[in-house]
């Protein structure tokens, strides 16, 4: 380190100045000078050594080590199996015999052989194809309540002979248009023109007579039935309509409109009950070329039998119940019981086809139409 920047030996005035030896000075020459001494460590420990300090295992086995000893299971068997069991006698039955079974079988039957529900459709307010004028209902109304249906006929023998054997007649009507002839016995032919105005022909004597076949009298069902041919050169549209009505009915109107009269109408597939707005919904319209059958059927009801398994029984308490049926080229295609679909709030009375009147066949035709009404079961496609 210099504090100056002179050099010492040139520097006379620095008094403090160490005197500088003129000999060099080697590090070999340095050594030479020290005493030679051993060195040997102290004996004993290092100072900062303790004996605690020292580390030796416990005696024993290791912690983590289990003897087999320490954790031996309790003597005697499983508390599962002896400890928690009840004993023999906790649960042993009482004295006497046993208890009746529950039959829930016979308590809650199976619902799958109950009788189906019945199929209510909410009626239409007006046909989905053709429609008469609310003035025409009216007048049809008029008429019904100016003749009131009659009462029970008892016909001669013959008459009876000529239900029997399906000789019977057809009637037809002022508004009728067209031709109507019988080709062969038990078979009436028609061809509508276009414009003819809503007609109802009806038979001269009915299928069905209270005093010859009423089920409440004879103790046996009876079935009323007849079929109508669709010509196949007849239009796509189907003007006709098949039913049942109790005398009189308004032939100026189409069947199933008026009181103590029910159809199926071909132009829509509608059923009709004493409905002279737009039905409810049945099948499907009548095609040309299809061969369409409709029959009732009475049988006597046993009001005070239970409720069983059979077929659909109706609600009301009436004496008789009434199924009505369609057929289609020889096939059952639907039915309905009289009863069954009735509805206090929108549907009106079913007076006068509950079998307490004569029963008379009723075919409803407007504007173009070529059809066959068989009576005779001969021709028939179908056999009830």
């Amino acid at each position: 380190m210099c504090f100056g920047s002179k050099s010492e030996v040139e520097d006379s005035s620095n008094l403090n100045a160490r005197p500088v030896d003129s000999t060099p000075t080697t590090k070999a020459n340095t050594l030479s000078k020290m005493p030679q001494e051993s060195y040997a460590p102290p004996a004993g420990p290092p100072p900062n050594y303790k004996t605690s300090d020292v580390y030796s295992p416990p005696s024993g086995p290791p912690p983590n080590r289990h003897r087999d000893e320490d954790y031996a299971p309790p003597s005697g068997p499983s508390p599962s199996h002896d400890q928690y069991a009840p004993s023999q006698d906790q649960y042993a039955p009482p004295p006497g015999p046993p208890p009746p079974q529950h039959d829930w079988q016979t308590a809650v039957p199976d619902t799958s052989l109950l009788p189906p529900p019945p199929s209510f459709f909410s009626g239409n307010q007006r046909s989905s194809t053709n429609n008469a004028t609310e003035q025409e209902a009216e007048q049809g109304e008029a008429w019904c309540e100016q003749n009131p249906m009659t009462e029970p006929i008892t016909f001669p023998e013959a008459a009876l002979e000529a239900i029997a054997t399906r000789q019977i007649g057809v009637i037809k009507p002022r508004s009728y248009q067209g031709t109507l002839e019988r080709p062969r016995p038990g078979v009436w032919a028609g061809k509508s023109k276009s414009s003819c105005p809503d007609s109802c022909i009806t038979s001269t004597i009915p299928l069905y007579s209270v005093m010859a076949h009423s089920p409440m009298r004879t103790g046996r069902s009876k079935t009323v039935y007849y079929e109508v041919r669709i010509a196949k050169r007849n239009r796509r549209e189907v003007s006709l309509a098949m039913g049942f009505a109790a005398a009189p009915y308004p032939t100026f109107r189409l069947p199933g409109w008026h009181r103590g009269c029910l159809a199926v109408h071909g132009d829509d597939g509608s059923k009709y009950i004493n409905d002279r707005w737009g039905g409810k919904e049945f099948t499907q319209p009548f095609k040309p070329g299809e061969t369409l059958g409709i029959g009732m059927t009475f049988t006597a009801r046993d009001l005070n039998a239970p409720p069983g398994y059979g077929p659909p029984q109706a609600e009301a308490a009436t004496p008789i119940d009434v199924e009505i049926f369609l057929t289609r080229d020889g096939i059952k295609a639907g039915s309905w019981n009289l009863h069954e679909e009735g509805d206090a709030v929108e549907d009106l009375p079913v007076t006068g086809l509950e079998g307490f009147n004569d029963i008379y066949a009723a075919v409803g035709t407007f504007e173009s139409v070529e059809f066959e009404i068989v009576f005779n079961p001969v021709e028939w496609m179908f056999r009830p």
